[in-house]
């Protein structure tokens, strides 16, 4: 946990550099595409990690239950900021680790905070633990495989020669990009069911003429959405996202 990534002293860089710009609203409208099928009904949610509150407004206006919980002091405050006109949004700042009472809630929500982590596989572990049988987990992260290969289409050479790490840490850098199909694996070898994978940014980083993000994003968003759950392209997503769910109690193996 002493290695995880917060982003105190940072945090409206940091709000500014997901949100302000395509990638990041891409994601976030992908993100809200694959909670949708499972968010039909009034839901108590925990988000983890929910930075700025961007996801919990989006749950919060659809009438649920939400408890925004980071690592962060600064970025609470942006959040407090963002979702002061929700009276069903509480705000904690806990660790991961520190969270007593997952199991109190239908779906957990953990959107790319793997990638800042120092043992992520030990935090989906923890979660699998602690969720109430029968419980949702909403999981994406950042993807190793797409990096790589962006990256090569870059000329990125060196780069990929030192395992994707960068010679000075970079603060808004992911720390530990996952394999996709490495997490798939685990997640299943956990325990858990895959209800669904999408696959985040399947195209937009890897635009030729980068000003297309923009100009023809509408279209941009119409191709992602078409592809990002069929294969090969989920694969490529920038970001994976994975909706898992812990077997019910009564439910047995085969």
């Amino acid at each position: 946990m002493e290695n995880d990534r917060l982003f105190n002293g940072i945090a409206t860089k940091f709000a500014d550099n997901i949100y302000g710009t395509t990638k990041g609203q891409l994601r976030h409208l992908i993100l809200c595409d694959a909670l949708q099928p499972f968010t039909q009904v009034p839901l108590s949610i925990l988000e983890v990690g929910g930075g700025t509150g961007v996801m919990a407004a989006h749950l919060a206006d659809q009438g649920h239950r939400i408890t925004l919980t980071d690592g962060s002091k600064d970025v609470l405050e942006l959040a407090s900021a963002n979702l002061a006109a929700f009276s069903n949004v509480d705000i904690k700042q806990q660790y991961l680790q520190d969270i007593t009472d997952i199991d109190a809630y239908d779906l957990v929500v953990c959107h790319a905070v793997l990638e800042w982590l120092d043992k992520p596989f030990d935090a989906i572990r923890f979660l699998y633990s602690n969720l109430k049988p029968g419980g949702l987990l909403s999981l994406s992260f950042f993807n190793r495989d797409a990096a790589l290969m962006a990256n090569a289409i870059y000329g990125n050479f060196e780069y990929i020669e030192r395992g994707l790490k960068v010679k000075n840490q970079v603060k808004l850098n992911p720390q530990n990009a996952l394999p996709a199909k490495q997490v798939v694996e685990f997640c299943e070898n956990s325990g858990f069911h895959i209800l669904s994978k999408t696959g985040v940014r399947c195209f937009h980083d890897y635009m030729k003429d980068n000003s297309h993000q923009t100009s023809k994003f509408d279209q941009l968003v119409s191709v992602e959405r078409q592809y990002n759950q069929t294969e090969p392209f989920l694969w490529l997503g920038k970001y994976f996202h994975l909706m898992l769910q812990k077997p019910a109690a009564n439910e047995h193996k085969v």
